[in-house]
């Protein structure tokens, strides 16, 4: 009896797991891939998912990823586009999403809620939907995103970190203003960049403390990367994008003698208003946003997100913006229990309207 109730146990329990599984679609809309995930208790609700920077265009498999699972675990649908392009693809990524979010009501029907989130550069578009979709979107969840203007978190934040660092050390990464097409971000190049730092203390500590970076290992990660960034931006963009001409350079060291000899850079109108339109937050928002972000981040440093804050006291709406961290460091390292928490609140805000605390998320109940 044993032996003949065992294979049957098995069976029905391979069966209870595949039907717990959620349904997924993977397909391709405009040129841009999208990975849809169901699950079989689906409670009508969809979330919609902007993945991060990267260089090409996203494909998809059909492999579960254990951040989907904190929204497929209460319930909602989640559904994220590849983009039709890699890079800064601010502009494609808008129309995207939106094109994939339709396609899933019109197979699936009308939805009860719809949730946007992402990391990083789908940080920043989760700020940008709400903003500029407020019929569409019930609220959203930024995790590392960064939340200021095109302009200045990639000029402030990323051209002037290159142009200080062509200064200290000239002909180690190239010039920020004339970045060859067949640039690539290597870990060769990243040692030798290090290395570089390791031999000038003085210049390497004068970067850091201009990019609110800890250490030379980040600091050398963080340039090869924006230099490749720069480099995609501005052929994105049709031109230099990126003005340094009234900025006034400080922990240099020598902030006279710097600021009297670094070179100085003039943007193109059109390449700079491309930055301006993908995009420039206005802070005005009609739908809850709660914000979550490392307390150090190499990449996107806590000062950038912090001007958010600014944004909706002057736009009259800080009562529907919360910004949390979590005590760790690096890019993006928000565990998918801290992503699930943040959800749950999100989700309360959104239904009962009860606002959660900003700080520590820790300590937050």
């Amino acid at each position: 009896m044993r032996k003949l109730l065992l294979p049957l146990l098995l069976a029905t329990s391979a069966a209870a797991l595949a039907a717990a599984a959620p349904q997924v679609e993977l397909g391709e809309i405009n040129g841009a891939k999208f990975r849809i995930d169901k699950p079989e208790n689906w409670n009508g609700g969809l979330v919609m998912y902007c993945h991060g920077y990267n260089p090409a265009p996203q494909g998809f498999n059909d492999k579960p990823s254990p951040m989907l699972d904190v929204f497929l675990s209460q319930g909602y649908a989640v559904a994220q586009s590849g983009y039709a392009a890699g890079g800064w693809a601010v502009q494609e990524a808008l129309v995207d999403t939106e094109n994939l979010r339709r396609y899933f009501i019109k197979k699936h029907g009308p939805v009860k809620e719809t949730y946007v989130t992402g990391q990083s550069m789908g940080g920043f578009l989760t700020m940008a939907m709400l903003e500029t979709q407020p019929t569409v979107y019930d609220a959203g969840m930024p995790l590392c995103g960064p939340l200021a203007s095109s302009v200045y978190f990639l000029s402030r934040g990323a051209f002037d970190g290159l142009v200080l660092f062509h200064h200290f050390f000239p002909g180690v990464l190239p010039e920020p203003g004339s970045i060859p097409s067949n640039y690539t971000s290597t870990r060769e190049l990243t040692a030798k960049v290090e290395a570089e730092l390791n031999a000038a203390e003085k210049k390497a500590a004068s970067l850091r403390s201009l990019n609110d970076i800890k250490n030379n290992r980040d600091m050398a990660g963080v340039l090869t990367f924006l230099t490749y960034l720069v480099k995609e931006l501005t052929e994105r963009a049709g031109g230099n994008p990126f003005d340094n001409r009234n900025v006034i350079y400080h922990h240099t060291g020598d902030d006279n003698a710097v600021n009297a000899s670094i070179k100085r850079y003039t943007a193109d109108p059109k390449a700079i208003e491309y930055l301006r339109t993908y995009y420039t937050p206005t802070g005005r928002l009609s739908r809850p946003m709660l914000a979550i972000h490392t307390s150090y981040d190499p990449l996107v440093p806590t000062w950038i997100p912090n001007t958010y804050q600014s944004l909706t006291d002057q736009a009259g709406s800080s009562n529907l913006f919360v910004q949390q961290y979590v005590k760790r460091d690096g890019h993006c390292t928000i565990t998918p229990q801290e992503i699930s928490k943040g959800f749950s609140q999100l989700r309360q805000w959104k239904a009962n309207g009860v606002r959660p605390s900003g700080g520590d998320q820790a300590s937050i109940p």
